[in-house]
């Protein structure tokens, strides 16, 4: 009979090879997944921050202009409406094809029927209408309520090309020519 050996005389590579003889054939684990990776930076928004300020600065040099007088001629067009066009309706070579008289109405209700009226005309497919909205002569503060609700009414509508006050013999600063887009 063999004597084991002395605990002196042990090899640490012996051990090694009767343990992976004892416990038999191994797999390998399969690698952990990688951890998660830093999120993807939110997509930059450049182009609504732009709009966003350019909103904001239209809002705040509407709210820094003067307000109209009752002898002062609105005028406005858009930046793809010729000059040319502006001058032909300041001359009142455009016919109106419909108008509206918000004369003695309060400023909300002058409000909710210039937006109707504007609406239903270009639901029937006119192009050029005029809204009466008075001088304001008789204003307490001397301010023309609707003479200036009128005009940032019609320069915030996407569907208004251009306005500018009616000839003398169609209501002057008293009313305004409209020109609207097509349907």
């Amino acid at each position: 009979m063999t004597r084991p050996p002395a605990p002196d005389d042990t090899d640490d590579t012996d051990d090694a090879a009767l343990f992976r003889a004892s416990i038999g054939p191994v797999r390998e684990l399969p690698a952990p997944p990688a951890p998660p990776s830093k999120p993807k930076p939110r997509p930059n928004t450049r182009m609504r921050d732009l709009d966003e300020e350019d909103a904001r600065s239209e809002f705040q040099r509407a709210l820094d202009a003067a307000p109209l007088l009752a002898g002062d001629t609105l005028s406005h067009r858009r930046d793809e409406v010729p000059p040319r066009v502006l001058r032909r309706l300041a001359r009142g070579e455009y016919a109106a094809q419909d108008e509206i008289d918000l004369h003695l109405a309060a400023s909300a209700q002058a409000e909710a029927m210039l937006r109707r009226f504007l609406r239903e005309a270009m639901g029937a497919g006119f192009t050029c209408v005029r809204v009466i909205h008075g001088k304001g002569l008789h204003a307490p503060d001397g301010v023309p309520t609707l003479k200036n609700l009128v005009d940032r009414l019609l320069r915030q509508r996407a569907d208004v090309l251009a306005f500018h006050s009616a000839p003398p013999a169609q209501g002057g600063t008293g009313a305004v020519l409209v020109l609207l887009s097509a349907r």
